[in-house]
């Protein structure tokens, strides 16, 4: 299969967090409370999805790339986070008791504010290579990072990350930000904006999205790839009475051409038009179609079995997203409680690993990669109450240590413990 998804593969199981290169703020001035983002990233196709409100958790609303991992989010009590990319080494920290799943998670489903907030983050590390910026409505917020918490002083507060080169920053989006918000008074929708655009990023790393949060309306302000002047507003009261529903962000604006370029060129760019077709014209249809194509002798694209692979991901992390209450895939991400499944059926499941057994079927060369579908398939078949067929392809997942990537390994010895023998 091509090399570049292995690549591409490897990279994804290397990481736990997302990784950006972010400008983030909080405002609160005149009774208003805002907090206002540049997302920069290099992966387009972002997401947003919506999460109704349960017994146990309040609804919200996720922005991320297609792995689901919230990057952004807000509750319905006007309780915000964002995350900035940073270089923490968590082994040389001293974090005797780290969450076992995703921390700002919780936070998001249980707490209303800050304060309650603190709670939590008193009670458990944060384990996270990442610096986080949590906001609410009344106007409170702080800086959380694997080293301490960062209180706000005064009316504002930014998040930033740029490297440090001989003990100065690399860029000067954090200095912007804070010279903006420190010379004037104002805290209205146009002069965040004007910060954002000041402080937006182009080139090798792009902002690929803005959004500006009203924290006591509940309002969004969306902004697509550094255009300021459309704007796609999301009412997050109104979106969580539809229910659990994801939409891609693309979709509310027209496209322009340098943005159409930029996804175009990426290198996920079949897969995401594979996985539309799907919510087109039918996920079966759809896969029986690209089956067939890619057992041709000869096929017209080279990368498509890759692509499918990535389509067979994409149907786990959506199915798993809706049936956790928007949450990450946290076993794809090798998190503690990512093992503690509770099984479900969902035809997309089985979709997957329709795709994943003609896959491995047709993997020869790279066993590596064969067994890690195994792997994946094991999880489906678990997910979906089948543990005998389940334990057979952890078994032959990992059979042979050194035909195994060392995520399998260690997700296949996981699930085998809590099989029956």
């Amino acid at each position: 299969m091509h090399r570049i998804f292995l690549l591409v593969l490897i990279i994804l199981l290397s990481y736990n967090n997302t990784l950006k290169a972010c400008t983030i703020f909080s405002c609160s001035r005149g009774g208003e409370s805002f907090v206002a983002a540049n997302e920069d990233d290099v992966t387009p196709f972002t997401r947003i999805w919506y999460n109704p409100p349960t017994k146990d958790r309040y609804g919200s609303v996720c922005f991320g790339a297609p792995d689901m991992q919230a990057a952004a989010a807000m509750n319905e009590h006007g309780l915000f986070y964002d995350f900035a990319a940073a270089n923490y080494d968590l082994s040389k920290l001293n974090l005797k008791n780290p969450y076992k799943g995703d921390l700002m998670w919780e936070i998001l489903g249980k707490c209303k504010t800050v304060k309650e907030a603190m709670v939590i983050l008193k009670k458990y590390d944060y384990a996270i290579s990442a610096k986080a910026l949590l906001a609410d409505k009344e106007g409170n917020s702080i800086v959380i990072t694997p080293g301490g918490i960062i209180e706000k002083n005064g009316d504002f507060q930014v998040n930033s990350n740029c490297n440090m080169i001989n003990g100065k920053l690399s860029c000067r989006r954090p200095d912007i930000a804070n010279e903006m918000l420190s010379s004037s008074k104002e805290n209205n929708i146009d002069f965040l904006k004007n910060i954002l655009d000041k402080t937006h990023q182009e080139g090798e790393l792009n902002t690929l999205y803005s959004t500006i949060c009203d924290l006591k309306k509940g309002i969004i302000y969306v902004y697509l790839f550094h255009d300021y002047n459309t704007v796609y507003k999301i009412d997050l009261k109104s979106e969580l009475k539809k229910g659990y529903h994801i939409e891609n962000l693309a979709d509310h604006f027209p496209i322009p051409f340098a943005y159409e370029i930029f996804f175009k060129n990426h290198s996920l760019y079949l897969k995401e038009s594979i996985f539309q077709e799907m919510q087109d014209k039918g996920i079966e249809g759809t896969i029986d179609r690209y089956i067939a194509e890619s057992a041709q002798a000869d096929p017209k694209n080279k990368n498509l079995d890759p692509a499918l692979l990535e389509v067979a991901l994409q149907l786990i992390k959506y199915s798993w997203n809706e049936h956790n209450n928007g949450a990450m895939w946290d076993y794809w991400f090798s998190k503690s409680n990512g093992y503690d499944i509770q099984p479900y059926q969902d035809a997309r499941l089985t979709s997957a690993e329709k795709l994943l057994k003609y896959l491995s079927a047709k993997e020869e060369k790279d066993l590596k990669l064969r067994n890690f579908m195994y792997e994946i398939s094991g999880f489906i078949n678990f997910t979906q109450g089948n543990k005998s067929r389940a334990k057979e392809l952890y078994q032959k997942a990992i059979t042979n240590p050194d035909e195994a990537y060392p995520v399998t390994l260690l997700r296949g010895k996981e699930m085998l413990s809590r099989l029956p023998r």
